[in-house]
């Protein structure tokens, strides 16, 4: 099913998301004229910033990051522990054509992403191996 998903970079419960509508609009706009392509979803995160900040949009690739997950004990009212997920997000990436870049450089970053994890250059290597 082609599909947008779209993410303000802003953890507020109370978040705004009117600088965000300008980027939305366009993006459903095109994706209703020009259709996504086939077998693809979009990843489109916008940077929580005034609207005159945002420089523009990016179509680039995802980065190669990683969350680090660690877990902090904590207290519910009633005194009983539970756990809170934290993290460090790790970016080992320095392209310029990363959505990372993208957002830290004040742009809409779209990431085409796909559902087929296939490494499909690996075939014909593994197809070498005496298997």
């Amino acid at each position: 099913i082609p599909s947008i998903g779209f993410s303000l970079l802003d953890h507020d419960e109370n978040a705004d998301f009117k600088p965000a509508q300008t980027f939305i609009r366009k993006m459903l706009e095109s994706a209703l004229k020009l259709g996504i392509p086939k077998d693809t979803c979009l990843n489109v995160n916008i940077p929580k910033l005034p609207l005159e900040e945002i420089n523009g949009i990016r179509v680039c690739r995802q980065a190669r990051a990683f969350w680090e997950d660690s877990f902090e004990p904590k207290k519910d009212p009633s005194g009983k522990e539970y756990y809170w997920l934290t993290g460090k997000f790790n970016n080992e990436d320095r392209g310029v054509d990363t959505d990372e870049w993208a957002l830290e450089n004040s742009f809409v970053s779209v990431v085409p992403v796909q559902y087929d994890l296939t490494a499909h250059h690996a075939i014909a290597t593994l197809n070498t191996w005496n298997l």
